[in-house]
């Protein structure tokens, strides 16, 4: 039986990590303005990459994957039963965070942090399928929504059926994120990893 205190703590934990726009945190310690300002706004990694700062794209990925790790194994540790709670509380955090007005990232790397925790094959599989289809085809959109849609695929092989229905929530929801993304995508005018958005600048 899930303790009420516990979900509370756990749900009200994860969502804050989740909710740290560190994309935005790094750009602006750095000297950069508002990462929001530039390219197309939004605050995760590859909006970073379009400040020519590969080193604070690279931070921007690895923390907020990171901080869906840390939800999800601070809670199995603590409240194994709430575990779902969290890593859908982390994830939601990262997307619609309170400080930011409730528009923040699309996902992806906590996303990927989150499967890693609770399943660690499913997460890997999962990087491994954002990589391959990022390095041939250099679309970080479509290589987010390639390993989005075969992560419950991997999951009903390597992972619970509470995993499946997990990676189906997150898939779901990284789609929705990404709708302006298939858009360009389909009309062939997206702008590929490391490509600055015509216009963008950056702030000194």
């Amino acid at each position: 039986m899930v303790s009420p205190t516990a979900l509370v703590l756990s749900v009200g934990l994860s969502y804050f990590l989740g909710s740290i726009p560190f994309g935005l945190v790094l750009t602006r310690a750095a000297g950069l303005g508002d990462i929001r300002q530039i390219g197309s706004g939004n605050i995760g990694a590859t909006n970073v990459l379009r400040t020519g700062r590969k080193g604070l794209a690279a931070a921007t990925l690895v923390l907020d994957g990171l901080k869906g790790l840390a939800a999800v194994m601070l809670t199995h540790a603590l409240a194994p039963v709430c575990v779902p709670f969290a890593a859908a509380a982390v994830f939601l955090g990262h997307l619609y965070p309170v400080w930011l007005g409730f528009k923040g990232g699309k996902g992806v790397a906590t996303a990927l942090g989150v499967l890693l925790g609770v399943s660690w094959p499913v997460g890997v599989l999962a990087m491994l399928t954002w990589l391959v289809v990022a390095f041939l085809l250099r679309y970080s959109s479509l290589a987010a929504l390639v390993a989005a849609a075969l992560a419950p695929v991997t999951a009903w092989f390597f992972a619970t059926p509470g995993t499946v229905l997990l990676a189906i929530f997150l898939a779901i929801l990284v789609f929705l994120r990404h709708q302006e993304n298939i858009g360009r995508l389909l009309n062939g005018t997206e702008s590929r990893i490391g490509q600055k958005k015509p216009g963008s600048t950056v702030s000194a």
